[in-house]
């Protein structure tokens, strides 16, 4: 079997249902300090189940995170809640069916000592493997230990495995990068000025145990907590106070990267953007065999990508997942449904990975590969143990006359559109990039931000049309400026006009170029490796071709709608400004020489 169809794909479903007469009710909560290797002392918190016997070993699972592993809460959110209720997962489901949960804060972080260079640094991951240690020292530890997350946890899932740690048994890595530059930091080489620098802001206050700072921007974490949670020890709150003196150290990713361009730029600690990337350690994630229950959205910043290219890069036993939904699943992102409750719900979804767990350590574990993946409008999930999946196919359809899209490739000799940068076009505070901040998704302004873009739309297509894939768009452009940036974006147009987004993607031009070299790991896109002996920039009036993927989607265009891509040149509330002085005019050709195109990635249906 490649690809089938159905319910029964549901990957929620396959996975199982949840016991129907649970071990145990109700855990307890505890802290302390584990020691690092170098001295360094990690906070962590222990969830363990109510009515353990003494002797009973069970499994872990490690959760590290950098935003806090426990809350020290404000009365009377203290007298209701503990101080684990805002981690993902909470513990209820996991102790319940026979896990004792460790969270930790990562070196630099919360209540740990330390100080960190950068996201996901060596000492970190090391971190986990002395971590592991400790679990495994415990009284009522089997000697087997899972991970999981959601975003900069996922990652810390999936770097846990790097230590090749002879505990760990399962992964779950949830919405994370496979590589910081192109799926988080600089996407087509656009700096996503925006997210990385509220994500530096909320760090440092973080690190700071500042929990006023989301009072302007989360007033109800600002009512609920006064900071991080001590360990239960530290009475007179001096290792606190300790361990925060630490972070002042500490650096933040923004005061990193703002004033870089190139992937082969250097961080201040003379690594480079990649030091905080999952592919470099792909050989050891490979050795260690770990199964990895990988997940993503369609619509998560590069994230989705990223989901792809793990699946078709690592030999690991796998399940991968592309969903609907929006950064850690706490919304649906369904354009076409926008009011519609997200799925799965939190307890089926936490019930799933409980199970993913239990095959790995109690069961037959998994063996090879597979993704689910849930095509829109369809709506229906599906599985493939191949990417691309059976019946892929590619179809191009042509920039042409009068703002239209057509299927046959033009024939006249001239042809061309310009279009002046219009610097405040924007796709808004919900897309798919402010989302890392755990934002809902909402792309329903299309009609009118697309006012300010130059658009092409298809005549209405004469049969049900799946796109999955990657659409690539091909442009030759001229401008009157050497730098720029182009943001291309899918929609589908209904019958009554009505404009719901798909994808995008962007590139920055100077970026250009595409390698005659090998990617560093496999990739389903034109591979530009925004390097600086690569950069081209471009030469005012003189026409250049423009070639890059759009991220990943699936979903079913319906007979009768139409299809419309839109260029732009900026996207003022989420990117960089390309460039950073003057107002280019572009000018899109499309004519025989010059046949600017999309290439649509479709299933072709038995």
């Amino acid at each position: 079997m490649v690809k089938s169809v159905g319910p029964e794909n549901n990957p929620f479903e396959a996975l199982g249902k949840p016991p129907e007469k649970l071990p145990y009710d109700g855990y307890t909560v505890s802290s302390t300090y584990i020691t690092m290797r170098d001295g360094v002392k990690i906070a962590a918190t222990i969830c363990l189940p109510k009515g353990l016997g003494s002797g009973e070993k069970i499994p872990t699972l490690l959760y590290q995170t950098r935003y806090w592993r426990a809350m020290e809460l404000r009365i009377p959110f203290r007298w209701i809640f503990d101080e684990t209720f805002t981690n993902t997962p909470t513990p209820e489901i996991f102790t319940s069916r026979g896990y004792a949960i460790v969270y930790t804060d990562v070196r630099g972080t919360g209540a740990s000592f330390g100080t960190r260079p950068h996201p996901w640094a060596e000492d970190e991951i090391k971190d986990g493997a002395d971590v592991m240690d400790w679990i495994i020292s415990q009284p009522w530890s089997d000697r087997n230990v899972v991970t999981n997350g959601i975003s900069y946890t996922g990652t810390t899932a999936e770097m846990l495995i790097v230590n090749n740690h002879p505990a760990l048994k399962a992964s779950m890595p949830g919405h994370g990068p496979w590589d910081a530059y192109t799926d988080l930091a600089f996407p087509g080489g656009v700096f996503d000025h925006t997210f990385i620098q509220l994500w530096g802001f909320l760090g440092r206050n973080l690190d700071n145990n500042n929990a006023s700072m989301f009072r302007p921007v989360l007033p109800a974490g600002w009512l609920l907590t006064k900071g991080v949670k001590p360990v239960e020890t530290d009475k007179d709150l001096s290792q606190l106070k300790e361990a925060i003196q630490q972070h002042a150290t500490n650096q933040y990713v923004f005061e990193m990267i703002h004033d870089k361009d190139y992937y082969d730029d250097t961080l201040p600690d003379g690594t480079g953007i990649d030091a905080a990337s999952v592919y470099p350690r792909k050989d050891k994630i490979e050795e260690s065999n770990i199964p990895i229950l990988a997940w993503c959205s369609w619509l998560d910043s590069g994230l989705v990508d990223a989901i792809i290219t793990r699946f078709i890069n690592l030999k690991n036993p796998m399940i991968a997942i592309l969903g609907d939904w929006n950064h850690g699943l706490r919304f649906s992102a369904n354009q076409f449904f926008p009011d519609r409750s997200v799925t799965p719900t939190p307890t089926e979804r936490v019930n799933a990975w409980v199970n993913f767990f239990d095959i790995c350590l109690k069961g037959n574990g998994i063996q090879g590969k597979t993704l689910y993946y849930y095509t829109m409008v369809e709506e229906k999930w599906n599985k493939t143990n191949v990417w691309p999946p059976e019946g892929y196919a590619r179809k191009l359809w042509y920039l042409s006359e009068n703002n239209t899209l057509s299927p046959s490739i033009p024939q006249t000799d001239s042809g061309a559109d310009s279009y002046r940068i219009n610097f405040t076009a924007t796709t808004g505070r919900l897309n798919r990039w402010w989302t890392l901040l755990a934002q809902p998704i909402d792309y329903s302004n299309r009609a009118k931000a697309e006012k300010k873009l130059l658009t092409y739309t298809s005549s209405p297509i004469e049969e049900d049309m799946e796109i999955t894939g990657n659409p690539i768009i091909t442009l030759y452009i001229d401008s009157t400026h050497e730098d720029g940036a182009i943001h291309v974006y899918l929609d589908d147009v209904d019958e009554h006009g009505n404009i719901t987004y798909i994808t995008d993607g962007q590139l920055r031009v100077i970026h250009r170029k595409i390698s005659s070299e090998d990617p560093p790991y496999k990739i389903m896109v034109p591979y530009h490796s925004y390097k600086k002996k690569d950069a081209k920039p471009l030469v005012p009036g003189e026409i250049a071709e423009v070639k890059f993927g759009l991220y990943a989607t699936s979903v079913v265009i319906r007979k009768g709608h139409r299809i419309r891509i839109a260029i732009a040149g900026a996207d003022k509330d989420t990117f960089a400004k390309y460039p950073a002085e003057g107002r280019p005019t572009i000018t899109v050709h499309r004519n025989k020489s010059y046949a600017s195109n999309i290439d649509l990635p479709l299933i072709m249906k038995k």
